[in-house]
Protein backbone atom coordinates (compact mmCIF):
# COMPACT_ATOMS: atom_id res chain seq x y z
CA UNK A 1 0.00 0.00 0.00
CA UNK A 2 2.96 2.09 0.67
CA UNK A 3 4.19 1.72 -2.60
CA UNK A 4 0.80 2.92 -4.02
CA UNK A 5 -0.27 5.93 -2.01
CA UNK A 6 3.90 7.51 -2.95
CA UNK A 7 3.22 6.63 -6.35
CA UNK A 8 -0.13 8.42 -6.62
CA UNK A 9 1.04 11.45 -4.29
CA UNK A 10 4.02 12.11 -6.86
CA UNK A 11 1.42 11.86 -9.32
CA UNK A 12 -0.60 14.67 -8.19
CA UNK A 13 2.25 16.90 -7.20
CA UNK A 14 3.85 16.86 -11.28
CA UNK A 15 5.51 19.64 -12.11
CA UNK A 16 4.76 19.05 -15.44
CA UNK A 17 2.41 21.07 -17.56
CA UNK A 18 -0.15 20.18 -20.13
CA UNK A 19 0.62 20.58 -24.29
CA UNK A 20 -0.42 23.74 -25.34
CA UNK A 21 -1.98 23.51 -28.58
CA UNK A 22 -0.79 25.78 -31.60
CA UNK A 23 -3.52 28.72 -32.47
CA UNK A 24 -2.98 30.55 -35.42
CA UNK A 25 -4.01 34.23 -34.89
CA UNK A 26 -6.30 34.22 -37.79
CA UNK A 27 -8.68 32.13 -36.27
CA UNK A 28 -9.85 35.41 -33.58
CA UNK A 29 -10.83 37.18 -36.66
CA UNK A 30 -12.29 34.97 -39.68
CA UNK A 31 -15.59 35.08 -40.65
CA UNK A 32 -15.33 31.22 -41.39
CA UNK A 33 -12.49 28.69 -40.88
CA UNK A 34 -12.51 25.07 -42.98
CA UNK A 35 -10.29 21.68 -41.50
CA UNK A 36 -8.77 19.33 -44.50
CA UNK A 37 -10.36 21.48 -46.98
CA UNK A 38 -10.25 20.36 -50.74
CA UNK A 39 -11.57 22.50 -53.53
CA UNK A 40 -11.13 22.50 -57.27
CA UNK A 41 -10.16 26.08 -58.80
CA UNK A 42 -11.72 26.28 -62.45
CA UNK A 43 -11.72 28.85 -65.61
CA UNK A 44 -14.44 28.91 -67.66
CA UNK A 45 -15.53 25.26 -66.81
CA UNK A 46 -12.12 23.80 -67.27
CA UNK A 47 -10.18 22.37 -64.25
CA UNK A 48 -7.31 24.29 -63.74
CA UNK A 49 -5.79 23.08 -60.45
CA UNK A 50 -6.77 21.33 -57.63
CA UNK A 51 -6.34 22.73 -53.77
CA UNK A 52 -5.97 20.65 -50.44
CA UNK A 53 -5.17 22.32 -47.19
CA UNK A 54 -5.06 21.81 -43.52
CA UNK A 55 -7.19 24.78 -42.52
CA UNK A 56 -8.75 27.81 -44.52
CA UNK A 57 -9.33 30.94 -42.83
CA UNK A 58 -12.26 32.80 -44.79
CA UNK A 59 -12.25 36.98 -44.68
CA UNK A 60 -13.71 40.29 -46.33
CA UNK A 61 -17.07 38.41 -47.06
CA UNK A 62 -15.04 35.26 -48.43
CA UNK A 63 -13.62 36.75 -50.70
CA UNK A 64 -10.20 36.13 -49.04
CA UNK A 65 -8.78 32.92 -48.17
CA UNK A 66 -5.78 32.34 -45.93
CA UNK A 67 -4.85 29.05 -46.22
CA UNK A 68 -1.83 26.34 -44.09
CA UNK A 69 0.19 24.18 -45.86
CA UNK A 70 -1.37 24.54 -49.38
CA UNK A 71 -0.94 21.56 -51.71
CA UNK A 72 -2.47 22.45 -55.15
CA UNK A 73 -2.22 20.28 -58.21
CA UNK A 74 -2.11 22.03 -61.98
CA UNK A 75 -3.87 20.57 -64.86
CA UNK A 76 -3.26 20.73 -68.44
CA UNK A 77 -6.35 21.60 -70.68
CA UNK A 78 -7.03 18.19 -71.27
CA UNK A 79 -7.40 17.01 -67.71
CA UNK A 80 -4.16 16.11 -67.25
CA UNK A 81 -1.85 16.15 -64.02
CA UNK A 82 0.71 19.24 -64.53
CA UNK A 83 2.41 19.70 -61.17
CA UNK A 84 1.90 20.38 -57.61
CA UNK A 85 2.75 22.92 -55.57
CA UNK A 86 3.35 22.70 -51.89
CA UNK A 87 3.83 25.92 -49.33
CA UNK A 88 3.90 26.30 -45.79
CA UNK A 89 1.13 29.54 -46.20
CA UNK A 90 -1.08 30.73 -49.05
CA UNK A 91 -3.63 33.64 -50.19
CA UNK A 92 -6.43 33.50 -52.49
CA UNK A 93 -8.65 36.01 -53.33
CA UNK A 94 -11.54 35.16 -55.48
CA UNK A 95 -12.42 38.50 -56.94
CA UNK A 96 -8.94 38.64 -59.09
CA UNK A 97 -8.34 34.13 -59.12
CA UNK A 98 -5.22 34.59 -58.04
CA UNK A 99 -3.05 32.82 -54.86
CA UNK A 100 -0.13 33.71 -53.93
CA UNK A 101 1.69 31.07 -52.12
CA UNK A 102 4.60 32.01 -49.06
CA UNK A 103 7.37 30.08 -47.66
CA UNK A 104 8.99 27.27 -48.82
CA UNK A 105 7.49 27.09 -51.69
CA UNK A 106 8.09 24.27 -54.03
CA UNK A 107 6.62 23.17 -57.81
CA UNK A 108 7.61 20.06 -59.16
CA UNK A 109 6.36 19.26 -62.70
CA UNK A 110 5.25 15.29 -63.97
CA UNK A 111 8.42 14.96 -65.72
CA UNK A 112 10.87 15.92 -62.93
CA UNK A 113 11.25 19.63 -62.79
CA UNK A 114 11.68 21.75 -59.57
CA UNK A 115 11.31 24.95 -58.75
CA UNK A 116 11.84 26.34 -54.94
CA UNK A 117 11.30 29.70 -53.90
CA UNK A 118 10.31 32.09 -51.26
CA UNK A 119 6.89 33.45 -53.34
CA UNK A 120 4.89 32.29 -55.82
CA UNK A 121 1.88 34.34 -57.90
CA UNK A 122 -0.61 31.44 -59.15
CA UNK A 123 -2.73 33.74 -61.87
CA UNK A 124 -5.56 30.93 -62.69
CA UNK A 125 -7.13 32.96 -65.57
CA UNK A 126 -3.43 33.22 -67.23
CA UNK A 127 -2.59 29.97 -66.09
CA UNK A 128 0.65 31.30 -65.13
CA UNK A 129 3.19 30.89 -61.90
CA UNK A 130 5.44 33.72 -61.67
CA UNK A 131 7.70 35.51 -58.61
CA UNK A 132 9.59 38.70 -58.39
CA UNK A 133 11.72 37.05 -55.68
CA UNK A 134 14.92 34.57 -55.99
CA UNK A 135 14.39 31.25 -57.15
CA UNK A 136 16.44 27.75 -58.58
CA UNK A 137 14.96 25.71 -61.20
CA UNK A 138 16.61 22.16 -60.90
CA UNK A 139 16.62 19.40 -63.65
CA UNK A 140 18.57 16.71 -65.41
CA UNK A 141 21.83 18.55 -66.45
CA UNK A 142 20.11 21.56 -65.74
CA UNK A 143 19.82 24.38 -63.10
CA UNK A 144 18.76 27.70 -63.28
CA UNK A 145 19.04 30.90 -60.98
CA UNK A 146 17.41 34.22 -60.96
CA UNK A 147 15.57 36.74 -59.51
CA UNK A 148 11.98 36.78 -60.43
CA UNK A 149 10.49 34.91 -63.48
CA UNK A 150 7.10 34.18 -65.45
CA UNK A 151 6.38 30.62 -66.54
CA UNK A 152 3.40 27.81 -67.75
CA UNK A 153 3.01 25.81 -64.47
CA UNK A 154 4.35 22.95 -65.46
CA UNK A 155 7.99 25.14 -66.51
CA UNK A 156 8.50 24.04 -70.11
CA UNK A 157 8.51 27.84 -70.84
CA UNK A 158 10.14 30.06 -68.42
CA UNK A 159 10.66 33.70 -68.11
CA UNK A 160 13.81 34.88 -66.28
CA UNK A 161 13.28 38.90 -65.18
CA UNK A 162 17.21 39.75 -64.02
CA UNK A 163 19.83 37.54 -62.84
CA UNK A 164 19.98 34.70 -64.57
CA UNK A 165 22.94 32.37 -64.33
CA UNK A 166 23.10 28.52 -63.80
CA UNK A 167 24.49 25.58 -66.34
CA UNK A 168 22.89 22.92 -69.01
CA UNK A 169 24.68 20.12 -69.93
CA UNK A 170 28.21 21.58 -69.17
CA UNK A 171 27.60 25.13 -70.42
CA UNK A 172 27.67 27.41 -67.55
CA UNK A 173 26.39 31.03 -67.94
CA UNK A 174 27.02 33.91 -65.54
CA UNK A 175 24.62 36.89 -65.02
CA UNK A 176 25.40 39.91 -67.02
CA UNK A 177 26.79 42.58 -65.42
CA UNK A 178 23.79 45.36 -65.80
CA UNK A 179 21.75 43.43 -68.17
CA UNK A 180 17.71 44.17 -66.98
CA UNK A 181 16.60 42.32 -70.09
CA UNK A 182 14.42 39.36 -69.15
CA UNK A 183 15.50 35.96 -70.54
CA UNK A 184 13.13 32.97 -71.93
CA UNK A 185 14.45 29.83 -71.30
CA UNK A 186 12.63 27.51 -73.38
CA UNK A 187 12.83 23.76 -71.98
CA UNK A 188 15.11 21.33 -74.08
Amino acid sequence: MGVLAATAATACTSKKQPPVATHSPLADSADQIMYGARFKMTDQGLARAEMQSDTLYFFDDNTRIESENPHITFFTAEGAKDAVLTARHGTSNTRTNNMVARKNVVVVSEDGRRLTTEELIYNQQRNEISSDSAFVLTEPNRRLEGIGFRSDPNMKNIRILKGASGFARGVTTEPAAASTTPRTVPKR
